[in-house]
């Protein structure tokens, strides 16, 4: 019984049907992204041999939804989100079709696929907090952790194994092949829509345009959990973004050997995917928000040890630890968010989510290059993770109510309460 309760909890699946149709219509068409992500990073650098171009495939990703994430937060709490959401997901599901044709063509430029990769993210930037909103109607309060958990796993999968069979099957098929599989796979997505309630936008939708958003961040500049579980997040990547460091951190300690560059990748997502899998350790602890904070420390003070590590597998373990940390806080974080901010609001406080989520670790790791070109990579993570905790424990001693916080004690409220 005792292993059991640390083991990943999968009561959702079985206590929810429209969750489970959800979580497994995304978790295949999140294989499928990162299958297309892989693809499409291989024709433009084919077309263009250009880092630069490769680069600028992050930034058509990031900027749609930076730019719109917030008005289209607002969006959704105005309509139904169910609609919203299978509206956003044809559209996703066209522009992969899209990126199949130019595949199977050939001749197209760069631009063109980055202008699809965009449009594609627009429809992200509306799609992305709907479904947010989801695991709160779905799910009682006492099950939000472990759902939220579930959903972290298979983001972690695709994560792991979507890039691989990506590469295998561009390598074998071309990325024609592989841009036509991500379509399919949202069949299962709209299989994993169809299956849900109406969900309207409470007694007291948003206000339209600008009004409606500003609304939603006077909530989070009044609200001092969400704000200070946002900024943990900033603090967490901003300050301390290890990845654009691991090529140079790479040449430092293994001599730049190709073989042991994506070593660093893997073992935060080894991590990651170690606490996922025992995350009933923490999903089921009542104090969301002192996990968060102690996780989110946990990274800062793991990267430093990394940084200082004299031994390049140590300190691989310490990325390790660093990864399981991230997992750890992401699920308490937005464990936060989603039980302590009222229905009608969930779609704004989503959204502004997810651009923290988007833009913080493109800021940190550019912080990451600009400490190092001035120093070393060594002394870019250390200084990069002693800012992280200092960053982290200031939320902590300023926001009394997130160290306080308690997860809903009783175990029969009901989904719709939450």
């Amino acid at each position: 019984m005792g292993l059991r309760r640390t083991l990943i909890d999968v009561t959702p699946l079985r206590s929810s049907p429209p969750f489970r149709r959800l979580w497994m219509g995304q978790t295949l068409s999140g294989f499928g992204g990162q299958m297309t992500l892989v693809a499409v990073m291989f024709q433009v650098w084919q077309t263009t041999k250009s880092p630069t171009w490769t680069g600028a495939v992050g930034l058509a990703q990031a900027i749609p939804l930076v730019a719109l994430g917030l008005f289209a937060g607002s969006l959704v709490d105005r309509v139904d989100r169910r609609k919203f959401y299978l509206v956003t997901t044809t559209g996703q599901a066209v522009c992969s079709l899209l990126l199949a044709l130019q595949g199977f063509l050939g001749h197209v430029p760069a631009a063109g696929v980055l202008g699809l990769v965009a449009l594609q993210s627009c429809f992200g930037a509306g799609g992305g907090p709907a479904s947010r909103t989801f695991i709160p109607h779905l799910l009682p309060k006492h099950q939000l952790a472990a759902g939220l958990a579930l959903r972290r796993i298979a983001f972690q999968g695709a994560m792991l194994l979507g890039p691989v069979l990506g590469g295998l099957i561009v390598a074998g098929l071309g990325v024609g092949t592989c841009y036509l599989i991500d379509a399919l796979t949202f069949v299962a997505a709209f299989y994993g829509a169809f299956g849900l309630p109406q969900m309207g936008p409470g007694d007291e939708p948003a206000r339209p345009g600008l009004r409606g958003v500003l609304d939603g961040l006077h909530f989070l500049a009044r609200t001092p959990v969400i704000r200070g579980a946002l900024l943990t997040d900033l603090a967490t990547t901003v300050l301390s973004m290890p990845i654009s460091l691991f090529p140079l951190i790479n040449a430092e300690r293994f001599d730049g050997n190709p073989r042991t560059l994506g070593l660093f990748l893997t073992a935060i997502a080894l991590g990651g995917v170690t606490a996922s899998l025992f995350s009933g350790t923490f999903t089921r602890f009542p104090r969301p928000g002192l996990v968060m904070l102690g996780s989110s420390a946990a990274w800062g003070a793991a990267l430093t040890l990394f940084g200082m590590s004299p031994n390049p597998w140590t300190g691989l373990a310490f990325l390790v630890i660093a990864g399981a940390a991230d997992t750890v806080s992401v699920v308490s974080r937005s464990t936060v968010v989603q039980m302590h901010t009222p229905h009608e609001l969930l779609g704004r406080v989503s959204a502004a989510e997810q651009i923290v989520g988007q833009a913080g670790p493109d800021i940190g790791n550019m912080r990451g290059g600009l400490v190092a070109h001035a120093s070393s990579g060594a002394e870019a993570l250390v200084s990069g993770g002693l800012l992280c905790l200092g960053g982290v424990v200031m939320v902590g001693a300023t926001t009394a109510d997130l160290r306080r916080l308690t997860a809903s004690p009783d175990p029969h409220t009901d989904a719709a309460s939450s």
